[in-house]
C-alpha cells in the first residue's frame, strides 16, 4: 500500500513541479550555453557520451547548468549513481555511499559516480573522507558549487579532479529556453516578451523558466495574452551577481580598481554601484581608493589622495546611504585623474635593495650628530646644510653601495614633471 502512495505522490509532485524542474534537460542534445565547456568534441562532451567522465568539480552562478550536467551523467552512465547535498550529508553519509561503492565495484564491478552538490558547504574533515576514494578511483565525484573552489576546496582535492566554469547564459540562450517554456506552458508570447524574460533573467536559466511561469499564471487568471507587464510583474526581484561573501567579492573589487586605474569613469562608478548594492562594506571600498590614489596616481595629481582620504572619513561620519554619493565623487575623480606609478615603482626598487643589502647604514654626513661624543665618530662630518649653501641641494645622500642610483623616475604625467 506504501508503494502504492509513493508512486501516486511521484506522479503528482511532476505534476506540481515548478516548470524549471519539469524542463530540466536529460541529455546533451538538450541542453542550452556553455559551448565553452560543451561544444562539439570537448573533452567534457566527449567524456559524457562516452561514459567515462572523471572526477570534475562544476563552478557557475546558479540556472547556469551543474545540476542538470550532472543528471545528465546519471541518465547516460552505466555507473550507479549516488547523490548527496553538502548542506545536509554527514562523514556517516559519505563512509556509507563508499562503502557500497566498494561492495558493487567488488560484487559486480559496477563503477560508481558520487554527485555532491554544494560541495562548497563541506568541511575539511568531511572533504578529507573523500580523498581516498576519488585518489584510488573508488568513485568518481562530481560536485557542483557557486562557489570558487579555489577559495572552498581542499587542494588535494582539487588536485584531483578538473575543474569547468560554467558561465551565465547570454540573452540569446535564455530566449531559446524560454521559447520552450511557453511551448511546455501552452502560452503564446511575442518576440518582445521573450526578450524581456531574458534579459530581466540576470543569465540564470531556472529564473527566466520562474519568471515566465508566474508571468503566464497571472495572465492566464486575467484571461489576457501574456504582456510585458506581466512579465515585470513578475521579476520585481533584480538579480544581482554580487556575492560580498565570495568570488564576487574579489572579482568586482578588482574590477573597480582597474577601472579607476585605466580612466574609465563608467565603468568604476558601475562596480562601486554593484558592490554597494551587494552589500559590500564600505569602508573596504574606500581603503582601496585610498590605496589606489597613491598606487597609481601619485604626485600626477596629489590632491587625489586627499579626495580619497576625504571620501573614507565620509563613510566613517555620514554613513550609508548618503556616503555613496561621497564615494561616486572619489571614484570619478581617481578615474579622471592623470595618472603616475611612480612612487610605487620607487618604493618597489628600494625595498628590494634593502632586502638584498640589508639596511645599509647612511653616510656620516647624515647620521645623528647631537648626542655628546657624536663628533668624536665623525657623525656629521661634511653635512652641508641646503639653506645656507645651495651645494647642499646637489650632495648624495644615499648610502656608498648605492650611490648614483635613481628609484624616483617622474612619469611626465599631470604635475609629476620630467624635470623633478
Amino acid at each position: 500500500m506504501s508503494d502504492l502512495f509513493a508512486d501516486a505522490a511521484h506522479e503528482r509532485m511532476q505534476e506540481l513541479a515548478p516548470l524549471a524542474l519539469r524542463l530540466r534537460p536529460r541529455a546533451l542534445d538538450e541542453f542550452v550555453g556553455q559551448e565553452q565547456v560543451l561544444g562539439e568534441r570537448s573533452a567534457l562532451r566527449l567524456a559524457i557520451a562516452e561514459d567515462r567522465v572523471g572526477s570534475a568539480i562544476l563552478y557557475g552562478p546558479p540556472g547556469t547548468g551543474k545540476t542538470t550536467l550532472a543528471r545528465i551523467v546519471a541518465e547516460t552512465t552505466g555507473a550507479a549513481f549516488e547523490e548527496l547535498s553538502a548542506v545536509s550529508a554527514t562523514v556517516k553519509d559519505v563512509r556509507e555511499v563508499l562503502a557500497r561503492a566498494r561492495e558493487r565495484l567488488g560484487g559486480s564491478g559496477q563503477r560508481t559516480i558520487l554527485f555532491l552538490d554544494e560541495i562548497h558547504r563541506f568541511n575539511k574533515a568531511q572533504q578529507d573522507a573523500l580523498l581516498p576514494a576519488v585518489e584510488e578511483g573508488l568513485v568518481t565525484l562530481i560536485g557542483a558549487t557557486t562557489e570558487n573552489p579555489y577559495f572552498e576546496v581542499n587542494s588535494a582535492l582539487l588536485s584531483r579532479v578538473q575543474i569547468y566554469e560554467l558561465q551565465p547564459l547570454g540573452e540569446e540562450e535564455l530566449r531559446t529556453i524560454v521559447t520552450r517554456g511557453a511551448k511546455a506552458l501552452e502560452a503564446e508570447v511575442t518576440e518582445d516578451v521573450v526578450a524581456l524574460v531574458a534579459r530581466r533573467a540576470g543569465g540564470d536559466a531556472r529564473n527566466a523558466l520562474n519568471i515566465l511561469e508566474l508571468a503566464a499564471q497571472t495572465a492566464r487568471a486575467e484571461g489576457v495574452a501574456v504582456d510585458e507587464q506581466h512579465v515585470e510583474d513578475a521579476a520585481r526581484k533584480r538579480p544581482l551577481v554580487y556575492d560580498k561573501g565570495g568570488d564576487a567579492h574579489y572579482d568586482f573589487i578588482s574590477a573597480f580598481i582597474k577601472s579607476m586605474r585605466g580612466s574609465d569613469p563608467d565603468a568604476a562608478v558601475y562596480y562601486l554601484a554593484a558592490m554597494l548594492e551587494g552589500g559590500e562594506d564600505a569602508r573596504f571600498i574606500a581603503r582601496r581608493m585610498v590605496v589606489l590614489a597613491s598606487e597609481d596616481i601619485g604626485n600626477a595629481d596629489p590632491r587625489a589622495l586627499l579626495v580619497a582620504v576625504a571620501a573614507a572619513q565620509a563613510v566613517e561620519h555620514v554613513g550609508l546611504p548618503e556616503a555613496r554619493l561621497n564615494l561616486a565623487q572619489a571614484a570619478i575623480y581617481l578615474a579622471r585623474a592623470p595618472k603616475s606609478n611612480a612612487s610605487y615603482v620607487a618604493l618597489k626598487e628600494a625595498t628590494a635593495d634593502v632586502r638584498e643589502l640589508g639596511q645599509t647604514r647612511p653616510p656620516d654626513a647624515l647620521r645623528d650628530a647631537h648626542y655628546r661624543g657624536a663628533k668624536k665618530l665623525g657623525r656629521g662630518e661634511g653635512y652641508i646644510y641646503p639653506h645656507d649653501d645651495p651645494r647642499g641641494f646637489d650632495a648624495e645622500h644615499l648610502p656608498e653601495p648605492l650611490r648614483g642610483k635613481a628609484y624616483y623616475r617622474p612619469s611626465g604625467q599631470g604635475e609629476e614633471s620630467d624635470s623633478d
